[in-house]
């Protein structure tokens, strides 16, 4: 049974949490918070982001240095499902294939792929945010999708979570493939290829929803919503994809508006404790109107070892590195409280 199969007491089906795989990580730590801490907050669904952080056979040279293996996998897994908890896998795709100039494993691997190759390696981030993979590489599908098919498999995963957050780099003039080409139908190919590929295979595809979003239409600025002129995908785009709808300094009534469009949607908060609840209390409230509105997933971004150790109040609330872990545990215990009706 999958998380959206099963509503809480609140009608709300998923409850779940997102973290971001460390390479070389404390698995120990990792299986006790799953199987102790979890099912206490009522977690029911756990968004894996691995990217690059496994031991790929099918293209072993983008995979990082102590990278997870496959018998690391089997044992994270088998924990969640152990407790009741659906384990989710996520590779970005398109967009997040650097930190600003520095690729990550798959453009490392296959430099070819690059949107912006002209682009250095050593650039900072007034330069670059974060490079994208060139969707319309005669190749790119085949990599990605081998790697797509082994994370899903090892997983034994019902959904799969492909990113495609705030990609910015996209129809750039410098690329041979997409120079004058539409942004907006070129995000929409690759939604559409990407979510295509997993249907085929009987898996739902998960995804970040800011580059449907119009920023003119919704006041979100150019991360939480798209001024790039993507937006315009979301009516060409297969409507059988979970959207997670993420806003972390306020809230907005997004989940309406994917919902109306024929989307599941999640709404994910971050550290802000007021604006999840707020978050929480609009998507109990469109669940009323909707099955679409599927729930809350909240977010980390601090590494899953962080974030284990933050929730067990093992980190110095005085160290300027530790506060996005502990704004990220506070905000998760106070949601899920919320959630449980306490």
């Amino acid at each position: 049974m999958t998380a959206m199969e099963s509503a809480g007491g609140d009608g709300l089906p998923v409850r779940g949490l997102h973290v971001s795989v460390d390479a070389d990580g404390n698995l120990d730590a990792w299986e006790r918070f799953i199987r102790e801490a979890l099912p206490r907050e009522g977690v029911n669904l756990l968004v894996l982001e691995v990217n690059y952080a496994y031991d790929y056979r099918s293209y072993p040279q983008v995979a990082e240095r102590d990278a997870l293996t496959r018998e690391d996998v089997m044992r994270i897994t088998s924990a969640c499902r152990d407790v009741g908890i659906e384990p989710v896998p996520q590779m970005n795709c398109l967009g997040h294939q650097s930190w600003r100039g520095r690729s990550f494993g798959l453009l490392r691997a296959f430099p070819e792929f690059d949107e912006r190759p002209d682009i250095p390696q050593d650039a900072d981030q007034d330069a670059l945010y974060c490079r994208s993979y060139c969707p319309l590489h005669p190749q790119v599908h085949e990599v990605v999708f081998g790697l797509m098919d082994e994370l899903a498999e090892v997983f034994g995963a019902e959904q799969f979570h492909v990113g495609m957050d705030e990609v910015f780099l996209i129809a750039e003039d410098q690329c041979p493939r997409c120079a004058g080409k539409d942004p907006a139908e070129l995000f929409a190919g690759e939604v559409s290829a990407l979510a295509n590929h997993l249907a085929d295979r009987g898996v739902t595809t998960w995804m970040w929803g800011d580059r449907f979003i119009n920023a003119e239409q919704f006041p979100t600025g150019k991360w939480e919503g798209s001024a790039n002129g993507t937006w315009p995908a979301i009516d060409a785009v297969p409507t059988d994809i979970v959207i997670c709808d993420w806003h972390y300094e306020r809230a907005f009534e997004t989940p309406a508006f994917f919902a109306e469009k024929g989307f599941g949607v999640v709404t994910c908060p971050w550290q802000k404790e007021d604006v999840a609840l707020e978050e929480l209390d609009i998507m109990r409230r469109l669940r009323e109107r909707s099955d679409r509105a599927l729930g809350m997933l909240q977010t980390t971004w601090c590494g899953f070892d962080a974030f284990v150790r933050a929730y067990n109040g093992e980190l110095d609330p005085e160290r300027r590195r530790s506060r996005n872990a502990l704004g990220a545990a506070n905000c998760f215990r106070t949601l899920f409280a919320a959630l449980r009706g306490e």
